[in-house]
């Protein structure tokens, strides 16, 4: 027999005076809101807000009689007298000791000497004295915690470039805006970094001329102007046009020029000119550079606070809904350069209390804040998959199943929730991308989930005889690790049917890391299923599709994705199938059908115990590996055994 032992939410008036936090909270260190003692996640309904005084607790009966004899003994036992002084007995109970006295007010900011405020955590010393002194109560006139003091001349700290040469001519107006239309239509929603009004603003200015290079932020102003000129011409051109570079290669080096150095203070549009350069690196193919800069606008938008709700009276909603802005789309490129990188994840969530980003009152019910929250909430669940799939850690096969399981419902649930605007339909595709964008990153998250046991499975299959390779290759496996493989398949094959619409429409970026990252890895998991696979005709058309992408890619210049398509159309050549040509047009019934992709995932990825090959999960996720290193030699061998013929 068994006792609930219960308790009440902290709902009183009194949490009004002081903020409460559940255990959600706790652990992401910060506090429930004060006028609606709820957190953000259960507010949105992820979770349910759990207090410690709240919680259910089943023990056993006999346990409970035995806490109950305890507690009748202590209260009459003579109390025990402590060194305290009798002015501080009673006034801190075991609940105040429960919570870090140092985390009331989290989001510690101090001011620079130049009168800017910056970010200090709770760990910091001065956040340590500055407590202590507003409980002791003394102020000492010549010293402030609250700031910080300058050690240095600083106009003795020489800047690096004392000229700019050789600036590039600015087109006109209306060019300049329809380059701008090009880049939102592409990063514009899913990266608010620069708003049609910020551009217009900045354009005009830098018409008059190029800024002093000694005013940081008229440089930082006319840096980020080059920056979206370089990236509208880079997806409106879509090829390649001269000598140098890519489209908007120009434009970017002049921009480099008048960054200013990193020493320099930081600011909240010094954040975005430096997200900027590094995923216009990352389109250049500088892995490492991307990563630099983005790494450190995420430090730079970490040290001014942007990752916490700010309690700064001076910003206004707009001001603060701007720096969510600015902060999420830090966070979602450096969380999708970190995974596609296969480094280590560079902020935890659990440091982050910020909000996310919503639209303002005066924005439509529709526009892209909202475009942005949505795109937010997959990089979040994409940094999951790094912790739970790609940590090389010890895992067993239930644990494997129960992450993949929560991973799965997780996406289930954020489409369930998707505006209809957001939904992928073609006849869109003449307006904006973004649904393309967005549903890319959803089918990604798919991707990255599976794609550790599809190459398991393809790895035995490809290790075995040729009459093993011509079995269906559901035989033997469980009905979860069937359905997990076949959701990769589906997100694969969906993704190059929006990307070949896309592509009718021109709107497949040549030199888009995204695009090029996106359509490579749906084509190599189409390639892997129809090489170690019997394949349907439907996943070879698709994977025909699929290279025919990275080909139109290759064609337009792009020789990073021209090495991968040669790649895997070699590998293509080894599979001989009847009556199967290239379809760079699909057919009408062809559109991807998202919404049966989580069909019954609860019932899917359940399991009774002895069901499930645990023994193949904790093989094929031990050592997953994001940039799958592909045995040329074994791959062609494997598909002449399969299929009987030899290279073309």
């Amino acid at each position: 027999m068994a006792a609930n032992i219960t308790g009440t939410s902290p709902t009183s008036d009194n949490n009004l005076i002081r903020p409460v936090a559940c255990k959600r909270c706790r652990g992401r260190r910060t506090y429930c809101s004060k006028e609606q003692p709820v957190c953000a996640s259960c507010r949105e309904g992820r979770h349910e807000c759990v207090y410690e005084s709240g919680r259910k607790i089943a023990v056993s009966e006999s346990y409970l009689r035995d806490l109950e004899a305890k507690l009748k003994a202590y209260e009459a036992s003579p109390p025990i007298p402590t060194p305290q002084s009798s002015s501080c007995i009673g006034k801190r109970t075991d609940s105040d000791l429960d919570v870090n006295p140092l985390m009331d007010n989290f989001a510690n900011l101090v001011m620079s000497p130049s009168g800017k405020h910056h970010y200090l955590g709770s760990s910091s010393s001065t956040v340590l004295g500055r407590r202590f002194n507003d409980i002791v109560g003394i102020t000492s006139p010549g010293f402030d915690l609250d700031r910080e003091y300058s050690t240095y001349n600083h106009s003795a700290l020489r800047l690096r470039r004392l000229s700019i040469v050789d600036n590039v001519q600015l087109p006109p107006a209306a060019f300049a805006k329809r380059l701008y239309m090009a880049q939102h239509s592409y990063i514009g929603t899913i990266f608010a970094f620069c708003t049609p009004e910020m551009f217009e603003e900045q354009l005009q200015q830098a018409y008059r001329g190029p800024p002093d290079v000694g005013d940081r932020e008229a440089c930082l102003a006319y840096c980020q102007t080059l920056l979206v000129l370089a990236f509208g011409q880079l997806y409106s051109v879509n090829q390649w046009s001269g000598f140098d570079g890519p489209p908007g290669f120009d434009y970017f080096t002049q921009a480099l020029q008048y960054l200013p150095d990193m020493y320099e203070e930081g600011s909240v549009l010094f954040v975005g000119v430096l997200a900027l350069i590094g995923y216009f690196m990352q389109n250049l193919s500088r892995r490492d550079a991307a990563f630099l800069y983005v790494g450190t606008a995420l430090r730079m938008a970490i040290s001014l606070a942007l990752h916490q709700e700010v309690p700064d009276p001076r910003l206004d909603e707009a001001s603060k809904e701007q720096r969510r802005r600015i902060w999420w789309s830090v966070y979602s490129l450096d969380r999708i350069l970190c995974v596609k990188s296969g480094n280590p994840l560079t902020i935890d969530d659990q440091d982050i209390a910020v909000k996310l980003p919503n639209r303002l009152s005066n924005e439509p019910e529709y526009c892209p804040a909202v475009c942005l929250r949505h795109y937010t909430q997959l990089s979040r669940i994409l940094g999951r998959i790094m912790k739970t799939i790609y940590r090389k850690t010890p895992k067993s096969g239930s644990t494997l199943i129960a992450s993949v399981s929560e991973i799965m419902t997780s996406l289930s649930t954020w489409h369930r929730d998707l505006p209809d605007q957001l939904r992928f339909d073609p006849a869109k595709l003449n307006v904006s991308r973004e649904s393309v964008s967005t549903f890319l990153h959803y089918h990604q998250c798919i991707n990255l989930t599976a794609r550790p046991l599809l190459f398991h499975v393809v790895e035995k299959r490809l290790q075995g005889t040729a009459d093993d390779l011509g079995k269906d290759w559901k035989d033997g496996l469980s009905p979860t690790t069937i359905a997990v493989i076949d959701m990769c398949v589906s997100a694969a094959k969906d993704s190059v049917t929006m990307m070949t619409f896309a592509a009718q429409k021109d709107l497949v970026a040549t030199y888009g890391y995204m695009d090029g990252e996106h359509a490579f890895s749906a084509a190599i998991v189409l390639v892997m299923i129809c090489v170690a696979f019997p394949a349907t005709r439907s996943e070879i058309t698709a994977m025909d599709q699929a290279l025919e992408l990275l080909r139109g890619m290759a064609d337009r210049g792009n020789t990073h994705i021209a090495a991968r398509c040669q790649l895997l159309s070699h590998l293509r050549s080894m599979i001989s199938h009847p009556s199967t040509t290239i379809a760079s047009t699909p057919p009408a019934a062809a559109i991807p059908q998202q919404n049966t992709t989580f069909v019954d995932v609860d019932q899917m990825l359940s399991y009774e115990a002895g069901d499930v090959d645990f023994g193949l999960w904790e093989e094929g996720y031990t050592n997953p590996d994001l940039d799958i290193d592909f045995d040329l030699t074994q791959w062609t061998q494997a598909a002449q055994n399969t299929y009987g013929v030899g290279p073309m």
